[in-house]
Parts: C-alpha cells; sequence; structure tokens
C-alpha cells in the first residue's frame, strides 16, 4: 500500500497535486517557522543515520509522553522474517513486556514499569525498535544493521547495534524534549502511532495525538551549515503536506483535531498552528474541512490506485526495453 509520507514527496502523485494546489500559499507559514524555531540545539557527530535516528528518538519520546504505547510497526517488522534476527527481537520484546514467552499475547509496554533502566538502555531500545520498524516499512533492507546479526544473536547483540555516538545524540535529544517538549504538552487524552478512517487507503500513522492536537516529531538537521557550523531549521513543503494529509485522512473527524504540531527535535522548538488558521492562510481563502475531506477521499481512492497502477507499467516497460 502506498504511504502518505512517500505521496508527499512525489510531485506527480496525485496526492501532492492535490494538495498543493489547493493550499498554496506556503511560503510565509515556512519563514515564520524558520525564524521562530532559531539555531540547533543538537547536532550530530558525522557517521549517524539521520533516518534511523530520527525514528529511534520518535520511539523515545513516545514512551516518555503516552502511558502505554504500542509497538506494533516494530512487531511488524520482527514477524516479517525479513532479518535474521529472531530470537534477539523476540528477546527484546519478551523484555519490554510485549510478548511472553511463547511469542504470544502482544500488548503495550508499561515505561513506568522500566523507569529504573538507565539512559543507555533506553536509548538502545529506541534504537533496536527503528531497526525492527523500518523492515515493516522500508522498501529495502539490504544495508540494515540487523543483517549484521545471525539466527543465535542475542538481544544483548541487538542492542549494541547503536554506536556511542549514537546513544549520546539520542540522550542529548531526550534532554532537550524533557526541557522544551513535555512542560509545553496539554492535558488530555494521549495517543501515539495512531492510524486514521483512510489510513486503509492510504498508509499512514501519527506521531502523538494529545489534547486534540496532532504533534508530528521532525529530527532532521536543517539547513546546510552556516560558516560558524550553525544550522536553521527548515519546514519543507511536503511536512505542511504531511500534517494536511493526517488532518484529511481523519474522514470522521473521530479524533476532533482543532490544532497540528511540529515539534523539531534537534532545536527543541514545538509550533502550534490552530487547524482552521492554518488551512485558511495556506489557501488564501476560508475552507470548509468536511468538504475538503470528501475531495481528499476521492483523490485518495479514485486517482491515486490508477496513478500506482500506471507506475509500475511505466517500470515495468522501462526494464523491458532494457533487454
Amino acid at each position: 500500500m502506498a504511504t502518505l509520507t512517500s505521496e508527499v514527496k512525489d510531485a506527480k502523485s496525485p496526492v501532492a497535486r492535490w494538495l498543493r494546489s489547493t493550499f498554496p500559499h506556503h511560503q510565509d507559514v515556512q519563514a515564520d517557522y524558520r525564524e521562530a524555531a532559531g539555531s540547533a540545539r543538537v547536532l550530530p557527530s558525522p557517521g549517524v543515520v539521520n533516518g534511523t535516528q530520527g525514528a529511534a528518538i520518535d520511539w523515545w519520546l513516545r514512551f516518555l509522553i503516552d502511558p502505554a504505547p504500542s509497538v506494533r510497526p516494530a512487531v511488524a517488522g520482527l514477524r516479517s522474517g525479513r532479518a535474521p534476527c529472531g530470537r534477539a527481537g523476540l528477546e527484546l520484546l519478551r523484555d519490554l513486556g510485549v510478548v511472553d514467552n511463547s511469542g504470544d499475547h502482544l500488548g503495550s509496554i508499561r515505561p513506568t514499569r522500566l523507569g529504573d533502566r538507565p539512559d543507555e538502555w533506553w536509548a538502545r531500545v529506541s534504537y533496536a525498535l527503528a531497526l525492527l520498524t523500518e523492515l515493516y516499512r522500508a522498501r529495502s533492507v539490504d544495508g540494515s544493521r540487523l543483517m549484521r546479526l545471525g539466527p543465535d544473536s542475542s538481544v544483548t547483540d541487538l542492542l549494541a547495534l547503536a554506536d556511542t555516538d549514537e546513544v549520546a545524540d539520542l540522550i542529548a535529544m531526550r534532554d532537550v524534549a524533557a526541557e522544551c517538549l513535555l512542560p509545553t504538552l496539554p492535558a488530555g487524552p494521549v495517543a501515539t502511532g495512531s492510524t486514521f478512517d483512510g489510513s486503509a487507503d492510504l498508509q499512514a500513522d501519527a506521531d502523538l495525538i494529545v489534547g486534540g492536537i496532532l504533534v508530528d516529531f521532525k529530527a532532521g538537521q536543517g539547513s546546510r551549515p552556516r560558516a560558524d557550523g550553525s544550522r536553521a531549521a527548515v519546514l519543507r513543503r511536503e511536512d505542511l503536506d504531511q500534517l494536511l494529509g493526517y488532518v484529511l485522512l481523519d474522514y470522521s473527524d473521530a479524533f476532533a483535531l482543532h490544532s497540528v504540531a511540529i515539534y523539531a527535535v534537534r532545536y527543541g522548538h514545538y509550533t502550534v498552528w490552530p487547524l482552521a488558521d492554518l488551512c485558511t492562510k495556506l489557501a488564501g481563502r476560508p475552507v470548509n474541512l468536511r468538504v475538503l475531506r470528501q475531495e481528499f477521499t476521492q483523490v485518495v481512492r479514485v486517482e491515486l490506485p490508477g496513478y500506482r497502477r500506471a507506475s509500475i507499467l511505466e517500470r515495468f516497460q522501462r526494464r523491458a526495453a532494457s533487454y
């Protein structure tokens, strides 16, 4: 199934085209965000893999915010059999209290039960879960560190896959979040990894929904380094499209979202936009969210499948022509 993140990055996708034509006025929002975020507070050492690192801090933030976060994507990755780490992964899930000795009874983690574990353990667990999640989400896992493990590898081997620089970077990002994010979150029901009505049509799950606010975590480093080595925050067009896509995929308004937000992990910057104000500013006019959801449903259910079929056929024809 197509994913929201991949579709908003593909400028030819009907999803990206519809979002960009419906909400064309993004430059002012981007400029305001960049100015407010300031410079990065935590930058990684060279060699740190940004994608996996971003997924790892996502997991750790879930453990800090959600009293019972699900680890279903990581479990799905392990059960896919795409990497020879079944024993090590199962040991980890047992330690987290997600499965029993037989591997059954999938449940949620209770972070408070593990509150005495040291920061390094949490960092390494978060990194391991990020790697397992990649087995579920990534098209290719040939370069995954999980391929260094064998059938007889242990949970100790799995947790050792994060190097010392990555562990230190994750702890630093956690420290900034404890200062800049956790105190600002509203009271109310908390859900992490939530899916929407439209997730059955276009795969999408939100990092965090709390008190009617949908929060997306972004761990990118930002712009190219300045002369002094600092970096400026970047809010890409596809980041805004992703936020809008989540809201529009909530066809029935089940989450009653009133705001969307981005937490820039490396900047310690938390930006909240009231949903009606953001949509009006991006569209350049007042909009009816109910009507837009109906239109977006048609794009996702009718136009996108045709585009995907045509893309597959085109790739097949190109490969055939190369022989």
